[in-house]
C-alpha cells in the first residue's frame, strides 16, 4: 500500500480487531466459566440432599429428588454398580457408567431393599433399617455424608425422552452399615450454552460492523490530518520546479508534529536561500577579485611583449604572488565549505605563536609577544590550519595597527587563548560580526593593494570553529582592535 491513509486505516482496524478479539474470547470464557460453576453449585445441592437421606438410611426407592426432569441423579456404590437412579432417566454419560437400570448390590441387599426376600419376614431383626431395606423411617441411621470438595464433570442425560447437557457433581455418603455410596446429580447447561451462544453471535454480528467503523473513522481522520501535508508537498514540487527558494511551504494553525514539520521545512529554505545567496556572492566577489589581478599581469605582459624596456617586473610579482594568495584563499573556503575535517594532531600553542611571529622580523610593525615560559598551552588540531589563522589575525593587526602589535596566550575559560591586540582605529561595534564575512573590507580598508581581499578575518574564524573554538573581536584599551581565538584543551 503506498497510501498512508490506507495503512493507517488497516493498521488500526487490525489492531482493534485482536483486541476485540481477545476480549471477546476472555468474555466467552468467564461467562462459560460462571454460568458452569453456578449448575455445578446447583449440581451440587442436589447430590448431597440425596446423599444426606442416603447417610439417613432411606430405602433407594424411596429417595426423594427435586425438579427431577431438570436434575437426573444416578447412585452407585463401590463397585460402581448402579443402585438408583432418578424418575424417567432413559440414559445417562459423563458419571463413570452409563447404566440407568439398577442391580442387585450384595452389600445393600438389593435395588428394592429386600435383602432376597420378598415377604421381608425372614432375616434379622436388627436389619430393618439397613439400605435397600423397608425398615422403619422414623429410626434414623448414623451414615455421614463426606464433606470434601465434590467432583465435577460435564456428560449427557436423556430424561423422558429429551437429550441435554448436563454439569455433574458426585458426592459421597457411608450409611450406618459402612456401605459407601456415590451421588451423581446434574444440572442443565442450557442456560450457559443458550447465554454463551447469545453473546457469540452479538460478537459476530458486532466485530465486522465495529470494524468498518474503525476502519472508515481512521480514514477520514487520517485524510484530515495529512491535508497539509499534501500542501507542503505541493508547494516544495513548486518549488523544485521553479527554483525560487523564496517561496514558503503554508503553517497550520496547530501546534502538532505537522506544524513543526512545516516550520522546520521553512527554516531550512530559509537557510537555502542564504546559502545559495551566499555562494553567489562569493562566486561573483571572487571572480571580481581575480579580474583585477589577470587583468594587471596581462596588461603588464602585453606592454612588456610590445615594449620590452617597460615591462615592471617586480609589480607582475606582486600580481603574481597576490592571485597566488587569493587562490590559496579560495581553495581553502572551498574545503571549508566541503566540510573537510581537521588534523587530529596535539600541539602547544604557545610554541605555534612563537614561531609564526619569529618569521616576522622584517615587518613594519614587530609583534610583541607575552607567552609564559612555564605554560604549556595544548590543544588537538591541524597545525597548519591554525598557524593560518595567528598569520592571518597578525596580519590585519599590522595592517591596521600605529605602532605597536601584541600577541599573548594564556590558559582561560576552559580551554586556551590567543589575544591579538593593535594600537589602531578599532571596529565599530556595529561591524564587529560584519568583518567575518567573506569579501568584506570596512572603507578604511578597502584598497585591494593594502587591505587585501577580505577573506582573512573569515577564513580565521571558519576554521576556529571547525576546531571546535571561537573567534570573537572587542575594542583594545590602547584604543585599537583586540581578537581573541579560544580553542578547547587538549585531552
Amino acid at each position: 500500500m503506498r497510501s498512508v491513509r490506507a495503512r493507517a486505516a488497516l493498521g488500526a482496524t487490525v489492531v482493534v480487531a485482536v483486541a476485540l478479539i481477545g476480549a471477546g474470547l476472555a468474555v466467552l470464557l468467564v461467562l462459560r466459566a460462571n454460568l458452569t460453576d453456578q449448575a455445578g453449585l446447583q449440581a451440587e445441592v442436589v447430590a448431597r440432599e440425596v446423599a444426606g437421606q442416603l447417610a439417613l438410611d432411606v430405602p433407594y426407592d424411596r429417595l426423594e429428588t427435586h425438579d427431577e426432569e431438570d436434575h437426573p441423579v444416578q447412585v452407585t456404590d463401590e463397585d460402581g454398580r448402579v443402585v438408583a437412579v432418578s424418575k424417567d432417566l432413559e440414559a445417562i454419560s459423563g458419571t463413570g457408567t452409563d447404566q440407568v437400570a439398577p442391580v442387585p448390590s450384595p452389600a445393600a441387599g438389593g435395588p428394592t431393599g429386600s435383602g432376597g426376600d420378598d415377604d421381608g419376614d425372614d432375616g434379622d431383626d436388627g436389619d430393618d433399617s439397613a439400605p435397600g431395606r423397608g425398615g422403619d423411617d422414623s429410626a434414623p441411621g448414623r451414615g455421614e455424608v463426606d464433606s470434601g470438595d465434590p467432583d465435577f464433570g460435564n456428560g449427557t442425560a436423556t430424561v423422558d425422552g429429551d437429550t441435554a447437557d448436563y454439569r455433574f457433581a458426585s458426592v459421597r455418603a457411608t450409611t450406618s452399615a459402612g456401605v459407601t455410596l456415590t451421588v451423581h446429580a446434574g444440572a442443565p447447561l442450557a442456560a450457559e450454552q443458550e447465554a454463551v451462544g447469545s453473546v457469540r453471535g452479538a460478537m459476530l454480528i458486532g466485530l465486522p460492523v465495529l470494524l468498518l467503523v474503525v476502519a472508515g473513522v481512521t480514514w477520514l481522520v487520517t485524510r484530515r490530518a495529512l491535508r497539509p501535508v499534501e500542501g507542503i508537498r505541493r508547494e516544495m514540487a513548486a518549488i523544485t520546479a521553479s527554483e525560487d527558494l523564496s517561496r514558503r511551504v503554508p503553517e497550520p494553525g496547530s501546534r502538532d508534529e505537522i506544524a513543526r514539520l512545516a516550520r522546520t521545512t521553512n527554516e531550512t529554505l530559509t537557510a537555502l536561500e542564504a546559502s545559495v545567496d551566499r555562494q553567489r556572492r562569493f562566486v561573483a566577489d571572487a571572480s571580481h577579485e581575480l579580474r583585477s589581478p589577470i587583468a594587471s599581469l596581462r596588461t603588464q605582459l602585453e606592454v612588456g611583449a610590445a615594449h620590452p624596456e617597460l615591462l615592471d617586473v617586480p609589480g607582475a610579482v606582486a600580481d603574481t604572488v597576490r592571485l597566488q594568495a587569493l587562490a590559496t584563499d579560495l581553495l581553502l573556503l572551498a574545503r571549508l565549505d566541503a566540510g573537510e575535517r581537521p588534523g587530529r594532531t596535539t600541539l602547544d600553542l604557545g610554541a605555534l605563536v612563537r614561531e609564526e611571529v619569529a618569521q616576522r622580523t622584517g615587518d613594519p610593525v614587530v609583534p610583541t609577544v607575552s607567552v609564559p615560559d612555564s605554560g604549556v598551552f595544548e590543544v588537538v588540531g591541524s597545525r597548519g590550519q591554525l598557524a593560518r589563522v595567528i598569520g592571518n589575525l597578525l596580519d590585519n593587526a599590522e595592517r591596521h595597527a600605529h605602532s605597536a602589535v601584541t600577541v599573548s596566550v594564556r590558559g582561560g575559560r576552559g580551554g586556551v587563548v590567543v589575544a591579538v591586540t593593535d594600537d589602531g582605529a578599532g571596529v565599530p561595534p556595529q561591524e564587529r560580526e560584519r568583518i567575518f564575512e567573506r569579501f568584506v573590507r570596512l572603507d578604511d580598508a578597502r584598497s585591494r593593494d593594502e587591505g587585501g581581499a577580505g577573506l582573512g578575518l573569515a577564513i580565521a574564524r571558519d576554521v576556529a570553529v571547525r576546531h571546535g573554538g571561537r573567534l570573537s573581536v572587542d575594542g583594545a584599551r590602547e584604543g585599537g582592535a583586540r581578537f581573541e581565538l579560544w580553542l578547547p584543551p587538549a585531552g
